[in-house]
C-alpha cells in the first residue's frame, strides 16, 4: 500500500514540472514575439515620426517624411538650399509612392531602405532630378510595385521646346534661256592660179559659155533646209544642219 502511495506522488510530481516547464516554455515564446513586435513598431515609428536629414551635392538641406495612403507609402522629400546674401535659397519637394512592405527586408528593417534611398539622393545636385523607381538594394529583386515611384514635385522641372527653324519661301525657278545658235558664215574659197612649169608651155583650155535659163524657184533655199533639218535633226542642231543643208543646195 505504502508503495503504491509513493508511485502515485512521483508521478503527480513529474505531471507537475512537465506543465510548468510547457507553460514556461510558452511564456518564453510570447515574450520573443511581443520583443520583436515591439522591435518591428519602434523601427516603423522611427521611420513615421523620425523624418530622415541629408544634404545635397551642392549643400541643399533635405528631409525625408514617411507616410501611409490606403494600401500605399507615401514618401515627400523637402528641400531647401543656402541663401546668397538677401535672396533666400531655393525650396522644392517632390512625393514618391509604392508598396515597399512586399519587400521581407523592408518589413524587418524599413528605415534602411530609405536610408539607402537617401544614399543616391545626396550625390544629386537637385534631390527630385534623380530616378523615377529607385530600387534599394536590399529590395532591388522585387517588381516596380514593391518600389518608390516618382509621382510629382514643386516647382515642375519644363525643358524648353526647341524652336522650329522658320523656312524661307522658296524662290520661283526660272528657266535658262537658250541662246540661238549663231550658224558660222560659208567662206569663199578662191582658186590659186597655177604656176607655169619651165619649158612647158601651159595649155589653155577653152570654155564655151552656155547660155544660162533662170528658173523661177517655187520655195527658197532657207525654208526648205529648215524644214528638213526639223526632220532629220535633232532640235539642238537645228541651226547647224539648216546650215550644211542650205549649203549643199547652194
Amino acid at each position: 500500500m505504502r508503495s503504491r502511495m509513493k508511485m502515485l506522488l512521483l508521478f503527480l510530481a513529474a505531471a507537475v514540472c512537465v506543465s510548468n516547464a510547457q507553460t514556461n516554455n510558452s511564456s518564453n515564446d510570447n515574450k520573443q514575439q511581443q520583443q520583436q513586435q515591439q522591435q518591428q513598431q519602434q523601427q516603423q515609428r522611427s521611420v513615421w515620426d523620425e523624418p530622415i536629414r541629408f544634404s545635397t551635392k551642392t549643400k541643399d538641406s533635405c528631409t525625408m517624411v514617411v507616410s501611409g495612403a490606403g494600401d500605399y507609402t507615401r514618401l515627400r522629400v523637402s528641400c531647401k538650399g543656402q541663401s546668397q546674401g538677401q535672396t533666400p535659397g531655393r525650396s522644392y519637394y517632390c512625393d514618391f509612392q509604392g508598396k515597399p512592405n512586399l519587400c521581407r527586408a523592408y518589413n524587418l528593417n524599413p528605415r534602411h531602405y530609405f536610408t539607402q534611398m537617401m544614399w543616391d539622393m545626396r550625390k544629386l545636385s537637385h534631390a527630385c532630378q534623380g530616378q523615377k523607381i529607385y530600387r534599394p538594394s536590399m529590395c532591388k529583386k522585387y517588381p516596380d510595385d514593391a518600389q518608390m515611384t516618382f509621382l510629382a514635385s514643386w516647382p515642375k522641372t519644363t525643358t524648353p521646346k526647341p524652336s522650329k527653324p522658320i523656312q524661307e519661301p522658296r524662290k520661283p525657278v526660272v528657266p535658262a534661256q537658250t541662246k540661238p545658235v549663231t550658224t558660222p558664215k560659208p567662206v569663199k574659197l578662191q582658186p590659186q592660179p597655177v604656176k607655169p612649169q619651165p619649158g612647158k608651155v601651159p595649155q589653155v583650155k577653152k570654155t564655151t559659155s552656155k547660155p544660162k535659163t533662170t528658173t523661177r524657184p517655187t520655195e527658197q533655199p532657207d525654208s526648205k533646209a529648215s524644214r528638213i533639218a526639223s526632220e532629220y535633226c535633232w532640235k539642238s542642231f537645228h541651226g547647224v544642219c539648216t546650215y550644211f543643208i542650205s549649203w549643199f543646195q547652194n
